[in-house]
């Protein structure tokens, strides 16, 4: 029997299980890129305008850290530096996610050796899961090249290929990963990890002009030069990437058997050491935890460094400066600028919170809840253990991000951390509705991402966009006040906990009375 056998019918099963999480990934990866010709046509109108930008970038190491450096001051040239490396990074988790989703998390649950036991091939599963991230990047290249063809075809395809092939490097990438790892969680773990490493080359190899760049994919993309004479070659680069690793995690998926892995589960001790479930949900998350803890500080010492240079990226430029105040409120540039990256990092930690909710979800499905609550653990304590470190989590990633801003800006830090910790509330919100959902309907608790990803896209590109009221007030991120800068108010801060206690009250109340899915 080939050793792909099975692949078509396997590709069109991930294609329907992901029918709903690929369209929204690729809808709000798109959205944020062809909404941006608009949003800076309207910030920097004359040809001076972009010059006097492309100085300021060309010497602000900080902020060319942050977005890459300018390398054209076209209209195309300008959306390729302001969201391309950003694009690019919604891709490569996209990517990651629904190749680890239908390989590893598939041995994981024990569905992989059902289907295995039918006329599957070995590499099948590999294959199908390779082939819908395929798919996936190649809708999204070819909305970004029509999207953006107005501004130029050869710019057009240099950008959406070049988004596409960083997403299929990791989902290769990942691919490999599933068959070193014996776990979803390390799998994803060890990708995203890989995702941050090139983020941070990227950034450090912009700042300092340096080769740095070039050690990163997300490096290669701004190496193709959309709109700013094409260097194709760049893209050989991405592709031979792709089919290397890709080939690799085809050596090595004929090489193991199913369930197994290059890197085994370290075993535990002989006798247990842990006395509770809460303990149990704090050894299953608290790599997680880190990984996001270590991320946020550094993320705060990098926007808190590139504070003092903000004051120059808006001077002169009253559009630019308006769409600041949008999205962090009409204080002095400084405090709109803290405002508005304190804010950005808060959508993020909504991410966080929505993740370590679905962690009750996936305890559920895998099977590994049902003998744990046999025993003398009620469903109530057992959930009570993964929400404490979901909404405590956050509360420390808004801290550490708060302390990072101190770090790298250097002053006001009751000002920066208190602003950071108003963040809070609104993530417990996301989590709170991630909750109700999972208590509900179970099945559906992973629309708690498509609701973090419609508040997230709502945050980023809404002010820019000058969006409506009603649409920018559907984020809970919305009602809080523009701290540091605008007047505290406790009003709409204790809102969104009351509606927090309530939404989760009610998830656990129908997690308490329903059954199990398991």
């Amino acid at each position: 029997m080939s050793a792909l056998v099975g692949t078509g019918v396997l590709f069109r099963f991930a294609l329907r299980r992901d029918r709903v999480l690929i369209p929204v990934w690729v809808v709000v990866n798109a959205l944020m890129v062809l909404s941006m010709p608009g949003t800076l046509r309207g910030l920097y109108a004359t040809e001076a305008e972009r010059s006097a930008l492309r100085s300021q970038m060309a010497g602000n190491a900080s902020l060319r850290a942050l977005t890459g450096p300018l390398l054209d001051d076209s209209l195309g040239g300008l959306t390729a530096w302001r969201v391309g490396v950003y694009a690019g990074l919604l891709a490569a988790v996209m990517s990651l996610l629904i190749v680890i989703r239908h390989t590893r998390d598939e041995e994981e649950s024990g569905r992989l050796e059902v289907i295995a036991s039918g006329a599957v091939g070995r590499r099948a599963p590999l294959s199908s899961a390779l082939l819908a991230s395929l798919a996936a990047n190649g809708v999204l290249a070819v909305v970004l090249v029509a999207g953006l063809a107005s501004l130029g075809v050869a710019g057009a395809l240099a950008l959406g290929l070049g988004v596409g092939l960083v997403g299929l490097v990791f989902a290769s990438a990942a691919a490999v990963a599933a068959q070193l790892t014996q776990s979803a969680r390390l799998a994803r773990g060890l990708t995203s990890g890989l995702l941050g490493a090139a983020f941070v080359l990227r950034a450090a190899g912009d700042s300092a002009s340096s080769w740095l760049t070039w050690a990163s994919p997300l490096g290669w993309l701004e190496k193709v030069r959309p709109y700013a004479g094409e260097r194709w070659w760049v893209l050989g680069l991405l592709a031979v990437a792709c089919v290397g690793q890709g080939l690799l995690a085809y050596a090595l998926a004929g090489r193991r058997d199913l369930g197994m892995s290059f890197l085994p589960t370290r075993p535990g001790p002989a006798v247990g050491r842990l006395s509770s479930a809460g303990a149990l949900a704090w050894r299953l998350q608290r790599a997680s935890l880190l990984g996001w803890s270590i991320g946020f500080f550094l993320a705060g010492v990098v926007y808190g460094s590139l504070t003092s240079g903000a004051a120059d990226l808006v001077a002169g430029n009253s559009g630019a400066r308006e769409v600041l105040e949008r999205m962090g409120g009409a204080a002095g540039v400084t405090d709109t600028f803290l405002s508005a990256m304190i804010s950005m990092l808060g959508l993020v930690a909504g991410l966080y919170v929505v993740g370590a909710v679905l962690r009750l979800s996936a305890e559920e499905s895998s099977g590994r809840a049902e003998p744990l609550l046999a025993c003398a653990v009620s469903r109530l304590r057992w959930a009570a253990g993964h929400l404490a470190i979901a909404f405590g989590g956050v509360a420390v990633l808004m801290l550490l991000a708060g302390l990072g801003f101190w770090a790298g800006y250097g002053e006001r830090p009751g000002a920066v951390v208190g602003a950071c910790l108003l963040q809070v509330p609104a993530a417990w919100t996301l989590g709170a509705v991630t909750v109700l959902l999972y208590g509900f309907v179970p099945r559906a608790a992973v629309a708690g991402w498509a609701v973090a990803g419609a508040v997230l896209l709502i945050g980023w590109v809404g002010a820019a966009l000058n969006a409506p009221g009603w649409l920018l007030g559907v984020s809970p991120y919305d009602h809080l006040p523009k701290l540091p800068g605008a007047e505290m108010a406790w009003g709409p801060v204790g809102t969104l906990i009351a509606l927090t206690a309530l939404l989760t009250a009610a998830g656990l109340t129908a997690l308490h009375h329903r059954d199990m899915t398991a």
